[in-house]
């Protein structure tokens, strides 16, 4: 049977989500954990293959397996296998059709930033920190540039392997969230390599007066990611949620419901 898990994790400790050699990914340690509480090896494919120090809270992975096991086992099971920095948070059962990677409809990206003039140690691997005041009006004025089908190139990694740099943004909103942090939140139907890291670089730039709004909207239609800004630390970027069609049965993610909020 086919079986599809939420997953919520903290990326710090780890090397991303895809399986290396070395095995401190989270793949690597989420599959020896289902291999632990099924008794047979499994394979897991994933939502969205987050870099090194980027979290969830809303990964989705799915697996086959030939064992029968009550659905909340598959929780509470395969948790106890799992370091702190990980945990399942739902199963449920799908048909072969679905496919965690390309059934899914959206996925969607907080990205937390201290704006503050001092680094914040207890927040420390879960954020991204900027000193200098910023225009969160200015910011979310230049985020309007990005909704809607583009070629993303200026926000696409050198090592960006996607086929094309066409994506379509449903979302890009800029807003305060506590006195001095500020998140951005991005939808899509799917993201290239460091896209919203580089999009936030450039936001940032925005906000602390470096560049107008207008800009954004230059630098999109310049498809060139050599006259972008600085990446983003990998810190403050969560997989909030992913989207797919009803008829899979799976828990719906609500934008602004996720589990997880910063205060500061």
């Amino acid at each position: 049977m086919r079986i599809a898990l939420g997953v919520a994790y903290d990326g710090a400790p780890y090397a991303g989500w895809q399986t290396q050699p070395h095995g401190r990914t989270l793949q690597d340690v989420l599959e020896g954990a289902l291999a632990q509480f099924a008794d047979e090896p499994v394979a897991t494919t994933c939502a969205g293959r987050t870099d090194a120090g980027v979290h969830a809270v809303g990964q989705v992975v799915h697996f086959d397996t030939t064992r029968e096991r009550a659905l909340q086992g598959w929780v509470r099971g395969v948790n106890r296998y799992l370091p702190g920095a990980i945990a399942v948070q739902w199963a449920c059962t799908v048909t072969p059709e679905f496919h965690a990677r390309y059934s899914a409809r959206a996925r969607h990206y907080d990205y937390w930033i201290l704006n503050h003039p001092v680094r914040a140690p207890l927040l420390h691997g879960r954020v991204g920190w900027v000193f200098r005041p910023l225009d969160v009006a200015a910011m979310q004025a230049a985020a309007t540039a990005v909704v809607g089908t583009h070629d993303f190139s200026s926000f696409r990694s050198a090592e960006c392997q996607a086929r094309s740099p066409e994506r379509t943004m449903s979302r890009c909103e800029v807003q305060r969230a506590g006195s001095h942090l500020v998140r951005v939140r991005a939808s899509a139907n799917a993201f290239l390599h460091h896209m919203v890291r580089n999009l936030v670089g450039a936001l940032v730039e925005v906000g602390t007066g470096r560049r107008s709004a207008d800009w954004m909207a230059e630098l999109l239609a310049a498809r060139d990611r050599r006259l972008g800004a600085p990446t983003m630390d990998a810190a403050g970027l969560v997989l909030s949620g992913v989207d797919y069609d009803e008829g899979f049965g799976l828990p719906k993610f609500e934008l602004g419901k996720e589990p997880w909020t910063l205060e500061h």
